[in-house]
């Protein structure tokens, strides 16, 4: 909110792969899942939403909704194939804008079949088709099709996809992939204006969710000038029991400033105490 012609955070929230990081160099208020956020978005951008689609530059995800509450889902973190990276690497390599990718697929009528269940596959299956003097509009929407069918194939399987159906990731700008889901699906696809950034609206909200719910609230939010800091993190393996859990040791200014990773909480819970072990000084970064 503004106050005195100044931005003033009242709660802050921090999700996504490198959420426990983040949230603990931001100060964040609530730490939430990916699938939590973009289901708290999706659900209030398009009230009745029951199924996500999700797909960002690094992994994809599909959220199954049935009467407001996440029913299941399924997460691709492993393989390229399925991920924006991979449609930014072949546009490269066939020279064309990632900005202009999705407009060019749309101007094939006679899509080539590609590949698409691995990412080293599927470049070798382009270049064969370049070479056999496919044109490029062709090849193009073959390989939006390709990673639509790989995703329905791998994530979807076994799941029903229902109306309404909302697209989001920063590969819903990607009119060539959505033109590819909705003929996979026979189905309309919603495309949110803020696709791009609906994890990080959806904590916004659970973050405003915890402040507007808790009597008494003071936000964590360490402010914007952190970036300025230095951070720095090491890792150890703790011998403590049979798990070997691999800790995480999150260092600002020579001092530990968090820990995670560990399943009992022993590590964790020295810093939410205040607590740091007197060795930790001696870590070498």
């Amino acid at each position: 909110m503004m106050r005195n012609g100044k931005i003033e955070i009242e709660a802050s929230g921090a999700t996504g792969s490198g959420r426990a990081l983040a949230g603990i160099i931001a100060g964040a208020d609530i730490v939430k899942n990916e699938i939590t956020a973009h289901a708290m978005a999706a659900q209030k951008v398009v009230p009745g939403v029951q199924t996500i689609l999700e797909i960002g530059g690094q992994d994809s995800k599909i959220i199954i909704l049935r009467n407001g509450v996440v029913y299941d889902f399924a997460m691709n973190t492993v393989c390229a194939a399925g991920t924006g990276s991979f449609l930014d690497r072949q546009a490269a390599r066939l020279g064309v804008p990632i900005e202009e990718f999705g407009e060019l697929a749309l101007k094939s009528a006679t899509p080539v079949r590609s590949a698409g269940r691995c990412a080293v596959f599927a470049e070798t299956d382009m270049i064969h088709k370049q070479q056999s003097g496919h044109r490029m509009e062709d090849i193009v929407c073959g390989l939006c099709e390709a990673l639509v069918r790989n995703y329905l194939n791998n994530l979807a399987k076994g799941k029903e996809i229902r109306e309404p159906v909302v697209f989001q990731g920063g590969v819903a700008a990607n009119r060539g992939i959505a033109a590819a889901f909705e003929k996979a699906l026979g189905m309309k696809i919603i495309i949110p204006e803020n696709h791009d950034v609906m994890g990080a609206y959806g904590a916004a909200l659970l973050a405003r969710q915890a402040r507007l719910s808790a009597k008494s609230f003071k936000s964590r939010f360490t402010g914007f000038d952190v970036v300025n800091r230095a951070f720095a993190t090491k890792t150890t393996e703790c011998d403590g029991c049979a798990n070997c859990c691999e800790v995480v040791h999150l260092f600002s200014d020579g001092s530990v400033v968090a820990r995670w990773g560990d399943r009992c909480g022993k590590w964790s819970s020295m810093t939410k105490n205040g607590n740091f072990l007197k060795e930790a000084a001696s870590y070498t970064l």
